[in-house]
């Protein structure tokens, strides 16, 4: 999942950033609400980590905005603003959550996975589809009931194509699942990995739509 984590504190920013990779997400991060909102015009986003005390375009004023154009991005806040009235006001604006700082990173991890969770509609924590079933918090995968190591690329890519089943996705919108700003993609490294996932799985699950994507099926 790609998510958009909007901080001006860099030691915090790069600690989420890093913990958020090792979790495999590919995290876009900018430090003010002017990039926020360029990133959000240019980018889809599986969630945003918002800060509210941000320079410019603050993060209240960012949320306000993207709720008044009715955009549903799941939004978790990250701040440092422990007052009930702070968070009444955010969860009233539309996020999806609050966080003070300091935080348990583990714990945002697994945050993340609820707001996406309930954005698409499920109540379970594992994502099946067919003989396959995906444990998201332990980055486990089972084909009728035997488990299957997947390498990370491999695991992102499932993971998109099962929370979405039977949408087909775009290569580019792959490759925005896979990889952050600044990473170099080959050319047919979406390609590859497919391969690679079709082998592991040996289900037959995975359709190409020619000249489109990739779905479920």
């Amino acid at each position: 999942m790609r998510i958009l984590l909007v901080e001006d504190d860099p030691q915090l920013g790069d600690a989420v950033r890093a913990a958020l990779a090792q979790d495999l997400y590919a995290v876009d991060w900018v430090t003010n609400g002017e990039d926020a909102e360029s990133a959000l015009r240019a980018q889809e986003y599986a969630a945003i980590l918002l800060d509210l005390g941000l320079p410019g375009v603050t993060g209240t004023e960012l949320l306000a905005g993207l709720r008044h154009r009715g955009e549903r991005t799941p939004v978790i806040v990250i701040t440092a603003r422990y007052r009930r009235a702070d968070k009444v006001a955010a969860l009233d604006l539309g996020a999806d959550d609050y966080v003070v700082k300091p935080f348990d990173l583990d714990e945002l991890s697994a945050r993340i996975r609820a707001v996406v969770r309930r954005g698409a509609g499920g109540g379970s924590a594992a994502l099946c589809f067919g003989p396959i079933e995906i444990d998201p918090a332990r980055h486990s995968v089972r084909v009728s009931g035997n488990p299957v190591v997947l390498a990370r690329h491999e695991y992102v890519l499932l993971f998109e194509l099962i929370r979405q089943p039977g949408v087909v996705l775009s290569r580019a919108r792959l490759e925005d699942s896979l990889y952050g700003w600044g990473a170099e993609v080959g050319s047919n490294a979406v390609e590859v990995h497919i391969h690679h996932l079709r082998r592991k799985l040996a289900v037959d699950v995975i359709k190409t739509v020619r000249g489109v994507g990739y779905k479920l099926e």
